[in-house]
C-alpha cells in the first residue's frame, strides 16, 4: 500500500529488522476486519493438531487467501494480533512472521499468551486488519 504511512519514531525500541512497525496510519481504502484465523482447512479440521510450525503457516495462508479475495496482500495489513498458547512457541510465531510479512510494510502488532484456543488441538490465532487500497478492491464472491 503505496499510501500507507508506517514509522518508528526516536524513543521507541528498535524495530531490529523484525515485520512490525510502532505506527501505522492507513491510506485511502476498504477496511477488511477478519475473523481470527486459524489452522483450519476447508472442510473445517485442524491442521497439525498441536505443532505450531505448521499452523502458524496455515494461518497466515488463510489469511492471504481472504486478502486474495479482495484484491489485498499480505503488505495490506495494518493491525495484527496474535494469540497463541505456548510460551515457547515464540521464536516459531517469529520465525514465520518474518517469513510471511516485511519489516517495511509490517503492521502495527500485539501478541499475547492465552489458557487456550477454541480447539485444545489448536495453539496459534492470527488475528489481522487489513486496508485494501480502492484501486486493487474487488466486491468478494459471495
Amino acid at each position: 500500500m503505496t499510501d500507507t504511512l508506517r514509522f518508528n519514531p526516536p524513543g521507541t525500541w528498535p524495530q531490529a529488522g523484525r515485520p512490525y512497525n510502532h505506527g501505522v496510519v492507513p491510506g485511502d481504502g476498504r477496511v477488511l476486519y477478519m475473523t481470527g484465523q486459524v489452522a483450519w482447512d476447508a472442510e473445517g479440521k485442524v491442521v497439525g493438531p498441536g505443532n505450531c510450525e505448521i499452523q502458524v503457516r496455515k494461518s497466515f495462508e488463510n489469511v492471504r487467501n481472504i486478502l486474495a479475495a479482495v484484491g489485498g496482500t499480505l503488505e495490506d495489513i495494518v493491525s495484527m494480533t496474535i494469540v497463541f498458547v505456548n510460551r515457547d512457541d515464540l521464536p516459531t510465531i517469529q520465525k514465520a512472521r518474518a517469513e510471511f510479512l516485511r519489516p517495511e510494510t509490517g503492521p502495527a502488532s500485539i501478541m499475547f499468551q492465552a489458557a487456550g484456543l477454541i480447539v485444545p488441538e489448536l495453539v496459534v490465532e492470527l488475528i489481522p486488519v487489513a486496508v485494501i487500497p480502492l484501486d486493487r478492491f474487488k466486491e468478494p464472491a459471495a
